[in-house]
């Protein structure tokens, strides 16, 4: 495969003016947007490139079919980068679920899996449908410690399936430690709740696989995701759904015999590409690369150690694990003795978290600042005045 690389200036976090940054998302003109654990609000940027696409097509139809091939590998590259993977090892994804079913093609039979009791469901449910075991770690206190992951899996070769940041109470896994003290077994992330906003290097913390989103804390909206597939591993698998772009040499149009692309996850990628949402994830993490994820991540805890404080002081009960910084996310789990009229006097005071059964969950990201927390505290203390 050829890809173009491009050189991205990484900014300074001396030099970074976040209020430029922030006003690139137009949400924060009304919203105070603290959802992006939810879903992510898209910045004028990158929703200009998908707009983009439609434009073309509205006025040429596909006569720019080659040069979309050829952005879209740009943005395979840029993606890439983000997490410190080859090309190679990236296919686009519409979201999610469909990286993990990509991930359990790959492993199927490779083993039982490990996993927790934390994890949302796209995590463990594809693998319990093709039949494998799944044994779910408990956690105590709110946390998965690494040694209960580790005694789950034992010595029988096992497939490690866990959460970078867990949706339910944001607890942050410390998934360089478990990719370090793994040994033999296979580790796969689901990064749905941290790429975009966690740094993630999947060859120091010795990721096999690893899927995410483009709707949450990427920033690229509804329709996009990713999924990382190391090279050792797609040198010893074969996907299980493949189509006429997944050969060699697709415009030949054989259809008696096939070649598949050697050690290319995007041979994984069925059918034409959904350009939009390509273009817009590929946007997004160009992004990032210009802030620098490093900075994006100290932006983001910082609002959030905003966050708890200030919640705690107003007497809101923080339900996250706290108690050691390094397990600490951007998206905090807050009770609330009536989650749905809590949710909805936010709603009205246009301050957007996410209904839990506990309460409600509050993420900070780069592009939020200290009104949206003051406008949060603000609301749910009139809430608390109205009766």
């Amino acid at each position: 495969m050829t890809t173009e690389v491009r050189d991205v200036q990484t900014e300074s976090a001396g030099e970074l003016d976040w209020a430029r940054v922030r006003a690139e998302f137009p949400v924060t003109e009304t919203y105070a947007y603290l959802n992006s654990a939810g879903a992510g609000p898209v910045s004028r940027r990158t929703s200009e490139v998908a707009a983009q696409f439609y434009r073309e097509t509205l006025e040429s139809g596909d006569r720019l079919w080659e040069h979309w091939l050829a952005r879209r590998e740009r943005a395979r590259a840029d993606v890439a980068r983000l997490i410190n993977a080859e090309p190679e090892e990236i296919a686009f994804t519409t979201n999610t679920s469909s990286g993990m079913n990509l991930v359990v093609d790959a492993l199927e039979g490779a083993g039982r899996v490990v996993s927790c009791e934390l994890e949302f469901p796209v995590t463990t449910i594809p693998w319990l449908h093709r039949g494998a075991r799944v044994r779910m770690v408990e956690a105590r206190g709110g946390v998965v410690r690494v040694e209960d992951v580790l005694g789950a899996a034992g010595d029988e070769r096992s497939i490690i399936c866990l959460s970078h940041v867990q949706y339910s109470n944001g607890l942050r896994t410390p998934i360089e430690e478990v990719g370090e003290r793994k040994g033999s077994h296979l580790f796969v992330v689901n990064a749905a709740q941290s790429a975009g906003v966690f740094p993630i290097d999947v060859k120091r913390m010795k990721i096999d696989a690893l899927c995410s989103t483009g709707h949450k804390w990427m920033l690229a909206g509804y329709g996009s995701g990713f999924v990382y597939l190391s090279r050792e591993l797609l040198g010893k698998t074969r996907p299980r759904a493949v189509s006429w772009l997944s050969v060699e040499d697709p415009f030949a149009m054989r259809n008696d015999s096939y070649k598949l692309r050697p050690d290319a996850a995007a041979r994984a990628e069925t059918g034409c590409p959904h350009f939009a949402g390509i273009f817009a994830l590929g946007e997004a993490a160009r992004r990032l690369l210009e802030l620098g994820v490093e900075n994006a991540e100290r932006r983001a805890l910082a609002l959030n150690r905003n966050m708890t404080e200030s919640l705690r002081a107003a007497g809101w009960e923080v339900l996250s694990p706290l108690a050691d910084e390094r397990l600490r996310s951007a998206e905090t789990l807050v009770r609330a003795a009536d989650p749905a009229r809590t949710v909805k006097h936010l709603a009205r005071q246009r301050v957007a978290v996410t209904i839990k059964p506990e309460g409600f969950r509050a993420a900070t990201h780069y592009f939020n600042d200290a009104s949206d927390i003051a406008r949060l505290v603000s609301a749910l203390d009139e809430m608390r005045n109205t009766g």
